[in-house]
């Protein structure tokens, strides 16, 4: 759903920037962890941003052809305002999220940031090249900006990934069986491991997520680094 997918990557690396800003000049944080801390400050903040476009592209997603409860994006804003309880019903589930996005926007651009500072200072000569803006400074090559970017995503993946399962859970909820069972995240949770597990249960799915998050994450973090030389931001 592009609708989403441009206002949720310009505010989350937009405030991701200036939240890296404030934590270090205002609160003298600096290393990898201003990295960690403005990555997931810049991750929920997105995410409250665009929950509601999240919300409704989860329920056209879900519903089933010949079924159809939405006929398209207006009726589904229409639908989920009118009979679950106003922009209240835009918002269910946002608590896991949150809770899931602060570690896996703050995993993934302390993971590429700290990778990317550690491999041009041990080979910048195998890793590096003179950056399109500013020859005196250093940036990874393209094929390296797209590993380093695939790791990350791949490891916040992993960590947030049972959030991400509940999330999903809890915005499907009404269109669900047992929805009363999920109204919250610990129960959600506690519902989806009593049933289903571990395995099967809070990662299910997380193989066939890598194929889509690896070269999102990949493809974002490089066009993230091209546009910072491009606009002239080193």
């Amino acid at each position: 759903m592009m609708i989403r997918i441009f206002p949720y990557g310009a505010i989350q690396f937009t405030a991701f920037g200036q939240y890296k800003k404030i934590i270090k000049n205002e609160l003298g944080v600096s290393g990898h962890i201003h990295r960690l801390m403005a990555g997931s400050m810049a991750g929920i903040t997105a995410v409250i941003c665009t929950y509601p476009l999240d919300m409704v592209r989860a329920r056209l997603a879900f519903q089933v052809k010949g079924d159809d409860k939405y006929t398209g994006i207006i009726h589904a804003f229409k639908t989920i305002y009118t009979k679950e309880g106003g922009m209240q019903g835009f918002y269910r589930g946002l608590t896991p999220t949150i809770v899931g996005m602060a570690p896996y926007a703050g995993f993934s651009f302390f993971t590429f940031g700290t990778l990317k500072s550690v491999g041009l200072a041990q080979a910048p000569a195998l890793l590096g090249r003179p950056c399109l803006d500013n020859p005196d400074v250093l940036v990874l090559k393209t094929h390296v900006n797209l590993l380093c970017g695939g790791i990350a995503g791949a490891i916040a993946q992993t960590i947030s990934y049972p959030l991400d399962v509940t999330r999903r859970r809890m915005q499907l909820g009404a269109i669900l069986p047992d929805s009363e069972k999920c109204l919250t995240m610990i129960q959600t949770l506690k519902y989806v491991y009593g049933n289903h597990g571990i395995r099967r249960g809070l990662y299910r799915g997380l193989s066939l997520n890598y194929i889509r998050c690896v070269p999102s994450q990949a493809v974002a973090f490089t066009t993230y680094e091209f546009m910072k030389q491009f606009l002239h931001l080193n």
